[in-house]
């Protein structure tokens, strides 16, 4: 039998299933009885040694983790910076881990979470102590590299399709008299995975989403009202989806809301479809409405994939197999072994192959006029929006989410004062 306890982390922005990954997580390591303590806000909490005992939870909650969106214990955009520039900080992790026989991290992110859990598995050889670290994916930029797809997007995909489709009946409706362009924002910093995923939408130049604009494609803006005329004039009204992270020719973000930087060093990205609103009431004179959907795209667990909650529980339940197999500085991920009909399996990788790399949006997804999506795109993207996993409803008509007790265990270190 393994010894040691295991650490579990959720990091970045959540997801509308990364609590059933936690889920997953929780649930196979109970199963071959090892202890499992959850870090508070993320990496933060691991730092501060506020730790939960999740043995304090009961099964049932644990299950209901699956369905609940959020961060069931919190998460932190908190990034730490090379092993030379940060010591004190990675030995102050070693510290709190060694404080509570933390044999195994589970680190649950994107790309800097990779790199964190890869670095920290450096350190703990440098230092001798026995720890296995494992990535585990999470994000619905979908920009992770080696996976075939990354827990957290097919949720977010579908959510965007399914909106982006009910939203352009809406505007159809209106068209004549009323509102004749239509613009969605979709979350994607360099990467259009999601804008993409709108354009399974609709079939066809006459349906919606008419134009999608692609961060890896150079923002035109002559070019861009030019088609939103033609698709008015043609169709009697246009509706466009705009990943948030647009650029120019030059490589300046359309939506940089004056040069700000988030916590990661990302640039603060200021409303695209605000922008592009703005300039065809401008430019054209048509009637536009537009809309940011934010936290929406992001935490709709009532209208998850069944395919993601699926890989979500998956990638937890391989994280924990690996920690205990020893598969150290490794991530879980998602390998496709066939599109029709679609299959997938869990594989590996190690984290270095993972860890500050983006995985884009491939050109040849990208329709040839450069505003659509091509049928190896829809090929794609299509099983990864299939299937209903809905929460269960109380009477009140309202989902039933779980909320945890969140009990942290007692402090064994001085305070941290980072």
């Amino acid at each position: 039998m393994a010894s040691g306890t295991l650490l579990y982390s959720q990091s970045g922005g959540v997801t509308a299933v990364i609590n059933a990954t936690a889920s997953g997580v929780i649930t196979e390591a109970r199963a071959r009885k090892i202890k499992v303590l959850a870090a508070r806000n993320g990496i933060l909490g691991a730092l501060r040694e506020e730790l939960v005992d999740t043995s304090k939870e009961s099964a049932a909650a644990i299950r209901g983790l699956a369905h609940t969106p959020g961060g069931a214990f919190g998460s932190c955009r908190y990034k730490l910076k090379s092993v030379e520039a940060d010591r004190a900080k990675y030995e102050r992790l070693l510290q709190v881990f060694k404080a509570h026989d933390v044999r195994y991290f589970l680190y649950n992110g994107g790309n800097d979470s990779a790199d964190t859990a890869n670095k920290v598995s450096k350190l703990a050889a440098e230092f001798g102590y026995p720890l296995t670290c494992i990535g585990v994916p999470k994000t619905i930029d979908n920009d992770l590299a080696v996976t075939d797809c990354c827990p957290g997007f097919g949720s977010a995909a579908k959510y965007t399709a399914v909106s982006v489709r009910e939203a352009a009946l809406d505007v159809a409706a209106m068209a004549e008299t009323s509102t004749k362009v239509f613009v969605y924002e979709a979350m994607g910093r360099h990467a259009g995975w999601l804008a993409a995923a709108a354009g399974l939408a609709g079939n066809g130049p006459d349906e919606a989403p008419h134009l999608i604009l692609f961060p890896e494609r150079a923002y035109d803006e002559a070019d861009f009202l030019k088609q939103v005329q033609k698709v008015v004039k043609r169709v009697g009204y246009c509706v466009v989806v705009a990943s948030e992270g647009i650029q120019t020719a030059d490589g300046r973000f359309v939506a940089d809301s004056g040069g700000g930087k988030d916590s990661f060093g990302h640039t603060q990205l200021g409303g695209v479809a605000s922008y592009l609103a703005g300039k065809v009431k401008d430019a054209l004179g048509y009637k536009v409405h537009w809309t940011l959907p934010d936290y929406l795209q992001r935490s709709a667990r009532h209208i998850a994939s069944k395919t993601d909650v699926d890989q979500a529980l998956a990638v937890g339940k391989a994280a924990v197999q690996f920690a205990l197999a020893g598969r150290n500085a490794t991530m879980p991920v998602i390998e496709r072994t066939s599109d029709n009909p679609y299959r997938w399996k869990i594989g590996s990788a190690p984290l270095d192959k993972v860890a500050n790399h983006e995985k884009m949006f491939p050109k040849g997804f990208i329709r040839k006029d450069g505003y659509g999506i091509t049928d190896k795109a829809r090929t794609y993207l299509e099983p990864l929006i299939r299937g209903e996993a809905y929460p269960p409803y109380g009477k009140d008509g309202l989902p039933n989410y779980v909320t945890l007790k969140n009990t942290q265990v007692k402090k064994k270190l001085p305070k941290w004062e980072g």
